[in-house]
């Protein structure tokens, strides 16, 4: 195993946090565009429960996810011998992700256990919904193992660190200009 001096938690915190935040961006639009959320979302099922694309608080969902990711770098760290010091252990955070935080999650939400139980709301983009999952805990799960593992790859390091920025002034930018918009 790597030196657990450099496996910290701040290390492996900001890592996790700066990776999930672009790649939640990233996919998200990908598949906002791909699988029409705009469209699904104006649903009269979805409207009843889901905010509206337009609304500002979806408009910034991007802004609150370096939360959620250092929340994750958390128990990355607290997991770290298993996760980061063998070669499969991207695999060993994929499949955590998706069985903790999508299919076996305690909420209802769509694709997880307790959503098939209590919930009758089902439409097609579920399954776009699902694909979106898979995909960004997929690129987060790998993508944080090799920076975590590789701290000497520092341009990789300054790559995702300008992204996060541009991914963090994005929103930022949309709101500040709606702001300024004539109704």
């Amino acid at each position: 195993m790597r030196n657990q001096k450099q496996l910290t938690l701040w290390g492996i915190a900001a890592r996790t946090a700066a990776v999930h935040t672009v790649t939640y961006f990233a996919v998200g639009l990908l598949a906002f565009n791909v699988f029409d959320y705009s469209a699904q979302l104006a649903d009269p099922t979805m409207v009843t429960f889901m905010r509206q694309a337009d609304d500002p608080l979806v408009q910034a969902g991007v802004l609150f996810q370096p939360i959620r990711g250092v929340l994750f770098g958390f128990v990355f760290y607290l997991l770290r011998e298993v996760l980061f010091g063998r070669k499969n252990g991207w695999l060993i955070i994929w499949i955590s992700l998706i069985v903790i935080g999508v299919i076996a999650t305690f909420g209802t939400s769509p694709g997880s256990i307790e959503g098939f139980i209590y919930t009758r709301v089902f439409c097609a983009g579920s399954w776009g919904g699902m694909i979106e999952v898979l995909s960004q805990s997929f690129l987060l799960s790998s993508i944080t193992y090799y920076l975590v593992n590789h701290p000497e790859k520092k341009w990789l390091n300054w790559l995702i660190g300008g992204l996060l920025l541009i991914v963090l002034i994005l929103p930022v930018l949309g709101l500040l200009s709606a702001q300024v918009r004539p109704a």
